[in-house]
């Protein structure tokens, strides 16, 4: 399923609202943490697309054909700019530049591929059946020198 993004901040608000409909659509219950990490995940890959090239981009949610205890699903923002992207070091007291810290920490996999003049930045995040899931803080990203805790 894909979705199609204008070059405008309010587009992040829509590329969620998709998303959580889409998941529902599938079966996902909207208070599942995969689901909530994925819609977060969204409104991160879709701010940078938005923000860093200014210019219109595709969101596409690939889901396991039917639910299952164990699966993954992939997330893909595909846009117009051809450079790389870069986590960056934000300072503690910075309002922005943790997007892809939060992606790294979050997600089990993701990366970034060309596609076409533009790029397409994915993430994957693993279904795991209750008792393969492990503790649910098992990792704990830092942000600026600070930590937070990932719940």
């Amino acid at each position: 399923m894909q979705l199609e993004i204008r070059p405008d901040p309010a587009e992040v608000g829509r590329a969620r609202r998709w998303a959580r409909s889409v998941l529902a659509g599938s079966g996902m219950a909207a208070d599942e943490p995969l689901a909530q990490t994925l819609v977060l995940l969204v409104s991160e890959l879709v701010t940078n697309a938005v923000l860093h090239t200014g210019r219109s981009a595709v969101v596409r949610l690939k889901l396991p054909g039917a639910p299952a205890p164990e699966a993954t699903v992939r997330l893909e923002v595909a846009d117009a700019g051809g450079r790389a992207p870069v986590p960056r070091c934000a300072a503690a007291d910075a309002t922005d530049g943790r997007g892809l810290t939060l992606v790294d920490g979050l997600a089990d996999r993701w990366g970034w591929s060309r596609e076409g003049t533009g790029k397409s930045v994915w993430c994957e995040l693993d279904r795991r059946a209750p008792d393969a899931a492990g503790p649910p803080c098992d990792r704990t990203p830092a942000f600026g020198g600070l930590a937070y805790e990932v719940v």
